[in-house]
């Protein structure tokens, strides 16, 4: 299994810290890759995944049974498609206690599907207990710590006592302030250069921007390898 046979999910208990952009990095990179993608918004405001790929993106809640079985039955469907989650900070508890319930990532496994969760790291006592947490009512998903290097230096990785694999963290590089009127205007897309020359980007933008996508880029094909790489050892165990 890998990101071609996957669900990610892309959570933090605060808000403002990456998560949509990382949702829009990964829907855009698998794009790219040619890999079919469904991406689901669980979040409210302004400025959310949904207004920048109306195309690929379904807004979703998990208010009611309606809602849950609808959200949960895609995210397992057999399918072949690569899905990411968008997991809004309000949305965060009431998502993974379902999900535990569930045995979401115990049934995506058995289907195929590789369950991965990607977490933003901050160095608040409530997100550190938040993940420690998320290791057991998720045991047989793919933890994986991300730093937005936006937050600052990464010294407080030690009060979440990574261990094992969760030890290798995706780091989100710093967006430069040249690229942010650009990249935070909906509907831009890092995949579709149509929408780069439609806000008249300039080519020193442009150059900049492909040297910060490298970086992340970068960044999802080590984390592709070490989902390749979960699913092995999972399968010699068994």
């Amino acid at each position: 299994m890998s990101f071609r046979n996957s669900v990610t999910i892309i959570a933090s208990q605060r808000r403002r810290v990456g998560k949509t952009l990382l949702a829009r990095l990964l829907t855009d990179f698998n794009l790219q890759e040619g890999r079919a993608v469904a991406a689901f918004d669980l979040n409210a405001g302004e400025e959310t995944l949904a207004q920048f790929l109306p195309e690929h993106v379904t807004r979703s809640a998990i208010d009611d049974v309606k809602g849950q079985m609808a959200l949960f039955d895609r995210l397992i469907g057999d399918d072949g498609v690569t899905k990411i989650v968008d997991l809004g900070h309000a949305s965060f508890e009431s998502f993974f206690a379902l999900a535990s319930q569930m045995g979401f990532a115990e049934e995506a496994r058995s289907r195929g599907i590789a369950p991965v969760l990607l977490y933003l790291l901050t160095p608040d006592h409530t997100s550190v207990e938040a993940y420690r947490r998320l290791g057991s009512r998720l045991s047989e998903a793919t933890l994986v710590p991300v730093h937005n290097e936006i937050l600052g230096p990464a010294e407080y990785r030690d009060k979440y006592g990574l261990m094992g694999s969760a030890t290798e963290v995706v780091r989100l590089p710093v967006l430069a302030p040249s690229l942010r009127k650009y990249v935070e205007t909906p509907p831009f897309s890092f995949a579709d250069s149509r929408i780069a020359v439609a806000l008249d980007e300039p080519i020193d933008v442009n150059i900049e921007l492909q040297r910060w996508l490298r970086r992340i880029y970068l960044e999802f094909r080590k984390l592709n390898l070490r989902v390749l790489l979960t699913d092995l050892k999972s399968s010699i165990r068994l």
